[in-house]
């Protein structure tokens, strides 16, 4: 084995692309990031660039890749988004944009299924409610408005695995990732072709499922080139972004937890085995299988730190965050009365409701863009917290022994101190 080799990271998240190298134990060696190209053509849709999320990744990798010594590089994985993903021809060529994870179009497929499958059905198979974001009301609109790109899809390859493809060749996605379509039968780990087979779908465009970390082979030549990487440089099966952090953090028993904190937020517990109550899904809650091995549930927020990204375009005239956080931390808690419902895009676990949207209730002549903005994050963690105690009482929890909060909010002291005082107390007060 090659003496003190290097490891490299990427993640396609929904405001950027990061890519990170680092060493067996874990210490950053060198890291960069670039937007994730996104577009927004009307109300309600949004989707990314295939060909400009690989320009830049590339980018990425060869910044680097210069700033270490590349030869020591010897693997390279891939996390993303769930629930997007990238329909390639026979040539290796996007039949149609990959829509974002978020966008609101397929909420009529997700009614339709709702008719013609049930949302039992799907949640007893699959273990996710039936919500229009899933990967399946993708495919069903594809097929209804682009017909011509459906039929000449060969593979349909989540974000992770798209460029992962782009650098090995080799086709394939892992369960957690899968665990986000509505096509997984999750408890036997694998395609649930008796449903695709029901919407009259064909299967054969679905990727081979293999565990995170699984070997794709070396890096491509032609790949190579574009990204310095050594050609003896092998690319490994990604994951679910929020998944692959639980397993980097240790969340892997019951009574801890993982507070994943970016554009959305995931409130992540480990399980043995899914849950089969049938509420968990009326709620909203979503499950799939955990890169430990086992299975987690999930709820969370669909716009958390996209809500904070919102006001400052929006509201806070471009301010920047010390400004907008300073201005915070001068109101006392409670935000003068004013209150925030930050369902920007749809409403959060415990509820399934696609129509709902955030609003501020309270107003007065007093507010100003301090109290509003503080009122956006208390909004924030109540939501959180509003998610967080119903889930516990599904797995059986009164408490937590320890909470792990990751991402770049986690670097805010005033949002977590909100958090914390938020929070429902840890059994042993080991939150951090």
């Amino acid at each position: 084995m090659l003496n003190n080799p290097l490891l490299v990271g990427i993640d396609f998240g929904t405001t950027n692309i990061k890519a990170i190298v680092f060493d067996p134990t874990g210490r950053v060696l060198a890291g960069a990031s670039a937007p994730t190209p996104t577009y927004y053509p009307r109300p309600g849709w949004a989707y990314f660039d295939p060909d400009e999320v690989w320009k830049n990744t590339t980018t990425l990798l060869r910044e680097v890749t210069s700033k270490v010594d590349r030869d020591r590089i010897v693997s390279i994985g891939v996390t993303s988004v769930g629930e997007s993903a990238v329909p390639l021809d026979a040539n290796d060529r996007p039949v149609y944009p990959a829509i974002a994870w978020f966008d609101g179009r397929t909420e009529p497929q997700g009614r339709w299924l709702a008719e013609h499958i049930g949302a039992d059905r799907l949640f007893r198979s699959s273990g996710l409610p039936l919500e229009s974001i899933y990967s399946l009301n993708k495919l069903l609109w594809l097929r209804e408005h682009e017909p011509d790109a459906f039929a000449r899809m060969r593979v349909w390859l989540y974000m992770a695995d798209y460029i992962a493809y782009r650098l090995s060749g080799v086709a394939a996605t892992d369960y957690s990732l899968a665990s986000r379509t509505l096509m997984l039968d999750l408890h036997q780990l694998r395609w649930n072709t008796e449903l695709l087979d029901d919407l009259g779908m064909r299967t054969d465009f679905l990727p081979p499922l293999l565990p995170s970390g699984t070997s794709l082979g070396p890096v491509r030549p032609a790949a190579a080139a574009e990204t310095g990487l050594p050609l003896t440089t092998v690319i490994a099966v990604g994951g679910h972004d929020h998944v692959c952090g639980a397993l980097a953090i240790g969340v892997t028993q019951s009574g801890t937890m993982l507070n994943s904190l970016g554009t959305a937020e995931a409130i992540f517990l480990p399980l043995k085995e899914p849950l089969a109550d049938p509420q968990v899904g009326v709620q909203g809650y979503s499950q799939g299988a955990h890169v430990a091995g086992g299975y987690y549930v999930f709820g969370g927020q669909y716009t958390s730190g996209a809500c904070v990204d919102w006001f400052r375009n929006a509201i806070g005239g471009g301010a920047d965050y010390d400004t907008l956080m300073a201005e915070a931390a001068q109101v006392p808690a409670g935000s003068l009365g004013v209150t925030f419902l930050p369902h920007l895009r749809l409403a959060n676990a415990p509820y399934v409701d696609p129509k709902s949207r955030g609003a501020f209730v309270g107003l007065s002549t007093d507010v100003t863009r301090g109290v509003l903005f503080r009122a956006v994050l208390e909004g924030i963690a109540l939501e959180a917290r509003n998610s967080l105690t119903p889930l516990l009482r599904h797995v059986g929890l009164s408490g937590l022994n320890t909470i792990y909060a990751i991402g770049g909010v986690t670097r805010n002291k005033l949002q977590m101190q909100i958090r914390v005082d938020f929070v429902p107390d840890c059994q042993h007060r080991q939150c951090r």
